[in-house]
This record gives structure tokens, sequence and C-alpha cells, in this order.
């Protein structure tokens, strides 16, 4: 018991070091040495405990995140600067806000935070009708949560398909988004992955005796092998290496909804490429900011580089990261969401 209390406080020892030293130089500037002299330790100790800088970097985050729910109630309470007040927007219903662990924490030391779960998983109800799924009913939706808490601009983010709702919402509601974050945004706006491409004509027809990758993105084969869809779905998501905890959170997650749920807002018609722009960016007043993993194993990359362009917005690509980059890059993609916020709010 000595021996692992005495581990337990060196671990603590060296995420408060690593904790001030990211506040102070950043994570390019971070280096494990540093951190290890900074807590008065031995390097050897901080490999033990942490093994890398990403690992370390992602223990802090997760570690500020246990104060979360403290630090919300008490936000929502309290009188901030409207430029100060920030709204992450919701995502395809197979995940829930606990998705953004990574941002949280961090952002919320600077702005108000806000997160909420779409219809159908997290704390909100397992609705299976179709309307509560459009593009237009998750606008409204946000729009809701922001006058329950008494906010009247933000600036919204969304991830895959929740980069579709985001952008519904700044162009259903302009006087409520102060600018629109779009990461992997799941719009038609270049041809699908070859891959993907016969999801359209095959997502109704029974599946194949044997499946094999996008097959399983199949009505029959969700309700019948649920969890399987979820690996392998959350294998493409997270492509790259060493991603086995990201995926296995985002299983979890999805198990929190059903097979039906999934079923109710897959009914939604979905528009194939080439679409007419005007349809997605009509109304469009407010910055946009487009983060697009390049080896994105679920949406094509171009769909981003064409989102940015078609909303005259700003690109940023990062290099070898999959479609979830919020997850396996969440320092470098809190410090480029930060940076867009304080811009288009001062």
């Amino acid at each position: 018991m000595e021996v692992s209390q005495q581990g337990n406080e060196t671990a603590r020892v060296i995420l408060n070091a690593a904790k001030a030293s990211l506040l102070e130089v950043g994570y390019a500037s971070l280096s494990t040495r540093s951190i290890a002299q900074k807590a008065g330790v031995p390097l050897s100790q901080l490999h033990y405990h942490f093994g890398s800088k990403q690992n370390l970097v992602l223990a802090v985050l997760e570690r500020e995140n246990a104060r979360l729910l403290d630090r919300q109630e008490r936000m929502y309470g309290s009188e901030l600067p409207l430029w100060k007040q920030w709204e992450q927007a919701c995502d395809w219903t197979i995940i829930h806000s606990r998705f953004w662990k990574f941002q949280v924490p961090y952002l919320s030391r600077h702005f108000r935070v806000i997160t909420f779960d779409g219809p159908g998983n997290g704390k909100s109800d397992r609705s299976t009708d179709p309307r509560h799924y459009t593009a237009d009913a998750y606008a409204d939706d946000a729009v809701r949560v922001l006058d329950a808490v008494g906010v009247e601009r933000v600036v919204a983010v969304g991830v895959s398909l929740g980069g579709a709702y985001t952008l519904r919402l700044a162009t259903m509601h302009p006087d409520r988004v102060r600018g629109a974050v779009l990461v992997a945004p799941s719009l038609p706006l270049a041809p699908p992955l070859l891959a993907r491409a016969q999801i359209p004509a095959g997502i109704r027809l029974p599946y194949p005796e044997d499946p094999q990758g996008w097959d399983k993105y199949n009505l029959a084969y969700w309700h019948d092998h649920y969890e399987d869809f979820l690996t392998f779905f959350f294998g493409e998501a997270f492509s790259e290496t060493h991603s086995t905890k990201a995926r296995e959170d985002a299983v979890g997650w999805g198990l929190e909804t059903t097979a039906d749920v999934l079923e109710a807002e897959e009914k939604i018609p979905t528009p194939e490429f080439p679409p007419p722009s005007e349809e997605y960016f009509d109304g469009l007043t407010c910055p946009v900011l487009v983060i697009q993993g390049t080896d994105d194993h679920v949406l094509n990359p171009q769909v981003g580089v064409e989102a940015a362009r078609l909303s005259d917005g700003t690109l940023i690509s990062m290099a070898g990261t999959g479609h979830l980059p919020i997850v396996r890059e969440p320092v470098m993609f809190n410090l480029v969401l930060k940076d867009f916020v304080e811009k288009v709010s001062a």
C-alpha cells in the first residue's frame, strides 16, 4: 500500500508540473525533460507512469475533465461577457457530449462552454421519430439550449454530421452564431470514398452472407450485430495507430443508444454529390473555420477543402490525422480552436 501511495503521489506531482508547463509554453515547446525537472523527479519516473509526452498531456486533460460538471454549474450561473460564451453543437447520434472530454476542461478556462446531448443518446430520450433528426430540428434544439442557459450568441462547433448541423444552425439563425467550426463535416461536397460508394444503394438491402468493411453500414446488420458495427465504424473513424482507448470509449458511447435510433436518423434523406452549394451556404454570414484530417477513412478529405472554399472560410489540414482530430490531436485542436474563438470575438 505504501508503494502504491508513493507511486500515485509521484504521478500527481508529474501531472501538476505538466499542467503548469503546458500553460506556460504550450504543447509544441513542451518537453518531458523540463516537466521532470519542474516536478523534481527523474525522467525515468515520468516515462514509467505515462510513457510519452502525448500520453502525459492526455492524462492531464482527463484529470481536468473530472472537474467539468462542477465548473459548468458555476459558470451557468455567472455573468460573463458575450464574447466569452461558446457552444459546441451536437454530432451524430452514435455518440454524445462526453465525446468532447478533451476540449471542455481546457477551453472552459477561457470561455463559457456549453455541450448538449442531441436526441437519441446521452441524457436525451431515445426517440425513433425521424422528424427529430433533421438538420433543422438539431438547429432548433441548439437554439432552445441557448435560450435555456441565457446565451445570445456563440461560436458553434460540430464534428462530422454535427458539422452539417452546425452549418444549418449558422444559416437558420445567423443572429445566434458568431462563428462556425466544421470538423470533418459530413457534407456532399466531394465524391464519397470508393470504399463507401455502395452505401446509399445497399443500406436497406439484406447484407451479404459474409459482410466485410462498409458492407456493415447496413440497417439490418445494425439490428443483428450492433456492437460489431460500432467496432468496425470507430476502427475506421480512428484510423491512426495506438487508438485502442479512443475506439473503446466510442464503442461504449455508441452502446448507450440503439440500432432503432440510428435507423430513425438514417431515414432522413441524404443529398448526394454534387449538391447545389446554395443549399448549404446561403444565409451564412459568420466566419468559418474548417478542420480536416488528411487521412480520413470515413469521409473524403476533399469535403473539408470544398467547405472552406464555399464558405470563404479558413482551412486547417491536420496531416496524417483521421476523421476525429478532437480526440487524436486534442492539444493542437484546442489551441487552433481557442485562437479562432478569440479572433472572431475580438
